[in-house]
């Protein structure tokens, strides 16, 4: 391979080789710009330290697109003994053995794994130490169509009903077609108890509005209407992680935004790429979030009480 075939990042107190910087991950064409594998290292270095908060400590579930978006895609979940041993690995059991995911605790890590054409990150819900204890609860709200409409109002519906049980939440953009409702928990209950009360949430906010709102798993079921998937809050499922880019065109990102801006014109579920995501990042959209998540105690007292 010749110089011109790698290109020398630093990153914290790293350097990363990033082999084939010229290659297109993201081609053009129509409104979507092209986009290099240089183009997704510069981005994911200028959005570490607002990531990186959102990465440590979390096994992940990498996409990646060797051949950009036009080749194949692999999920990968185990480590491979090819990546440098300064990155964080955990061993973590599954049915008839283990797996050895990547954690990414830093800057160097996101560099490489971008070097790996690794577009999209996706993190488990629970930190390493308390595998089986979720400290987030994840409210996917996917349309049944392409309007955003629906979306902004589910968003809307959800967030009213979380205040009403005193739970702070927090709004994320998908880079793809919805948005993410993210609520942060103790850390003290079980995927299954938080999975149950994200289900009994969504139950409760469909049958109030069952003309617009489903929990029905089944895509058969559910219509024109949108779901509230509450799935993602079990053991070893994963959520997208916030700042990180999304395999499509144009490079959207999956961005942290404040309950106002749903209000905005131009809202939408790909409203930020990786041009602009950073500039969104330094405005902290999360800043008056709680530190500490919530027990769900109170909160199912109050939920049984509304639902009567």
């Amino acid at each position: 391979m010749s110089g011109d075939d790698v290109r020398t990042v630093r990153a914290g107190r790293r350097t990363v080789e990033v082999h084939r910087p010229d290659k297109v991950l993201f081609p053009g064409g129509g409104d979507a710009k092209e986009y290099t594998k240089s183009d997704l290292v510069d981005y994911y270095r200028a959005v570490a330290p607002f990531m990186l908060p959102q990465l440590r400590g979390r096994p992940l579930m990498l996409e990646r697109h060797p051949d950009g978006l036009d080749g194949p895609q692999f999920m990968q979940k185990n480590t491979p003994d090819t990546y440098p041993d300064w990155i964080t690995r955990v061993e973590v059991p599954k049915e008839g053995g283990t797996v050895c995911h990547t954690v990414c605790d830093d800057t160097a890590t996101l560099v490489h794994l971008a070097d790996q054409a690794c577009i999209t990150l996706h993190r488990w819900l629970s930190r390493t130490g308390r595998l089986e204890s979720p400290d987030r609860m994840v409210f996917d709200l996917d349309p049944s169509g392409d309007s955003f409409a629906p979306v902004r109002e589910a968003a809307r519906l959800l967030g009213e009903l979380l205040d009403e049980l005193k739970l702070p939440s927090a709004l994320m953009t998908t880079g793809s077609r919805g948005l993410h409702v993210i609520v942060p928990v103790g850390g003290h209950h079980g995927f299954d108890e938080v999975r149950e009360f994200a289900r009994d949430v969504a139950d409760t906010l469909a049958a109030a509005h069952p003309d617009r709102l489903t929990t029905a798993a089944r895509k058969k079921d559910r219509g024109d209407r949108l779901y509230l998937d509450v799935q993602r809050n079990a053991y070893a499922q994963t959520a997208v992680v916030p700042f990180t880019v999304r395999a499509r065109p144009g490079a959207p990102v999956a961005v942290p935004v404040t309950w106002d801006q749903l209000d905005e014109p131009d809202f939408g579920p790909r409203r930020w790429t990786i041009a602009d995501a950073v500039d969104q990042a330094r405005t902290s959209p999360w800043a008056d979030r709680p530190s500490r998540g919530r027990a769900l105690g109170p909160a199912r007292r109050r939920l049984d009480a509304l639902r009567g």
